[in-house]
């Protein structure tokens, strides 16, 4: 009878524990215990001499992605969502419009965010400070 109730507790002491450190490793990273599905995914970021920004994503299905591009303040100026069922997308978005500056792009997976920021600068032309005349 001894033996048996010392098997007894061993068990539902090792029960315990085994369910104690099996829940604390769940919640550990994620504080609601539900599985994240964050989509892993490739950019390709590039303007081109006509004043435009080209944005090519790549990514896996499972989880979805978002591109913003904001500015200074915060202020969202174009966003798109990409859902869990869609492979990728390419987008040229033309900053002819916009006012000299530095502009935020964000691409986010819910978990990890990059950000680029793309600097907007008109070149002025240049005067000759010296003329030379031939007469």
């Amino acid at each position: 009878m001894k033996t048996l109730i010392k098997s007894l507790a061993l068990a539902l002491t090792l029960g315990v524990v085994t369910s104690a450190t099996s829940f604390a490793a769940t919640s550990e990273g994620n504080p609601t215990g539900r599985t994240s599905t964050a989509a892993s995914y490739k950019t390709g970021i590039y303007s081109t001499v006509a004043g435009k920004l080209n944005i090519a994503l790549d990514k896996k299905t499972g989880g979805s992605v978002d591109i913003r591009l904001k500015d200074v303040d915060g202020k969202v100026l174009y966003t798109q969502h990409l859902g869990k069922n869609e492979h990728g997308c390419r987008v040229s978005l033309n900053l002819n419009d916009l006012e000299d500056g530095v502009y935020n792009l964000e691409i986010t997976n819910g978990v990890n965010t990059t950000t680029q920021n793309v600097t907007i600068a008109t070149k002025h032309p240049t005067t000759p400070i010296r003329i030379i005349a031939i007469q």
